[in-house]
């Protein structure tokens, strides 16, 4: 319950809001027990959501998309999923961060093949970065592909994959030149091509549906058709793609802390102690004031991240500045709710217990707290190498 209007909402989008409350309500939130205890999100849920319209809105019509290409529409259905359901469910990576690859860079035969099978649910995809030894350092990724006639050979591993076992395409990054720490190529790697292979299910500290895991190349033969634009140009679209992946991230972050403050409120006015409410005592209602005022200013800047982003005119220091803030502020505000429920706070069947352990990995993903203060000091003029 935010003190001030959203006002970057137009009527289409609130009742865009009311058809994802429902569905949320009536197809996701009755199987997020079975998701955790499973460690992965049904296929049957993003074949509902694809049947909902509401994978890849902003995909033509000729794939079976809607054609909208108005970030607010996802920032609506991220924040009900989130909030109605469980963040565990990645629907702006398939979506949002991973799609736009495709479509971005893909040729016309791989878009014709696959994107009609990502709108409709039947192909989840994910996107493979991180590796065991390179993380936020892109440059130092060790997975590689050279040239065998028009295909490519693919060798290497990834780790920490979100969507890692239940994807049928990846996005794979590799290094094509090793000469040229930055010559990065892309390759749609596709379940069932030989060499192939996944790891175990990566065991998180939070985040139990999300079905992370390590993944295997070992000379994976990609056609031409699979490579993502051109094989040296991978380092550049990804930066290209990084800034919307962030904005992603701020609004999960900001659906999840809001999430969060209103368990909490129910919490403290129907929990007493001392024969009074818990809000009843001033510690109590300063602590819920200072979250509320912290959760508007956040989500004012998020809110003004997303029409950015619609205009074209999200930067990297910006998008590196939302997430910061925001992850911080998810992590502040869930830490606070769980002190607030007390024991209780600590106990698993408890949401606000599940979603301490879930939002700590925000800081960490698509670019740590360190990295995302680096970029945004470096807008700022101060560069490490000029400065020594």
């Amino acid at each position: 319950m935010s003190l001030i209007p959203r006002t970057i909402f137009e009527p289409e989008h609130e009742q865009f809001r009311d058809s994802a409350r429902r569905w949320v309500a009536e197809a996701l939130a009755p199987r997020v027990g079975a998701w955790r205890a499973n460690g992965e999100v049904d296929r049957e849920s993003f074949l509902s959501a694809g049947a909902q319209g509401f994978l890849c809105l902003w995909a033509d019509e000729a794939y079976g998309g809607a054609g909208v290409r108005d970030y607010r529409f996802d920032q609506v259905l991220q924040e009900e999923v989130v909030r109605g359901a469980d963040p565990g469910f990645y629907l702006n990576l398939h979506s949002q961060i991973v799609a736009p690859y495709i479509d971005r860079f893909g040729t016309p035969a791989l878009k014709d093949r696959l994107m009609p099978k990502a709108v409709c649910g039947e192909t989840i995809l994910a996107i493979a970065m991180t590796e065991p030894a390179a993380g936020s350092d892109l440059a130092g990724m060790q997975t590689r592909a050279r040239p065998d006639g028009t295909d490519w050979l693919l060798s290497g591993s990834k780790t920490y994959i979100s969507n890692g076992l239940l994807a049928d395409a990846v996005v794979v990054a590799a290094r094509t030149d090793p000469e040229r720490p930055h010559a990065i190529g892309l390759f749609v790697v596709e379940r069932g091509m030989a060499g192939f292979s996944r790891g175990r299910r990566l065991r998180k500290t939070g985040l139990d549906a999300q079905d992370t895991a390590e993944l295997f190349f070992d000379d994976v033969r990609v056609p031409a058709e699979n490579l993502l634009g051109e094989p040296a140009k991978g380092f550049a679209y990804m930066s290209e793609l990084l800034a919307t992946e962030r904005l992603m991230v701020a609004i999960g972050s900001m659906a999840h802390a809001g999430a969060a403050f209103d368990e909490t409120l129910a919490w403290v006015t129907g929990r007493r102690a001392f024969g009074r409410p818990i809000g009843a005592f001033q510690e109590t209602r300063f602590a819920m004031a200072r979250m509320r005022a912290e959760l508007d200013i956040a989500q004012s800047f998020t809110d003004d991240c997303v029409m950015l982003a619609n205009a074209g005119r999200l930067s990297a220091e910006v998008a590196a500045g939302v997430k910061l803030v925001t992850t911080g502020l998810e992590n502040r505000v869930i830490d606070r709710c769980v002190q607030l429920h007390g024991g209780a706070g600590y106990m698993e069947e408890y949401r606000i217990s599940r979603m301490y352990r879930d939002a700590r990995v925000s800081r960490i993903f698509a670019g740590s707290d360190e990295i995302m203060k680096e970029i945004i000091a470096r807008g700022l003029g101060f560069d490490a190498r000029r400065l020594d």
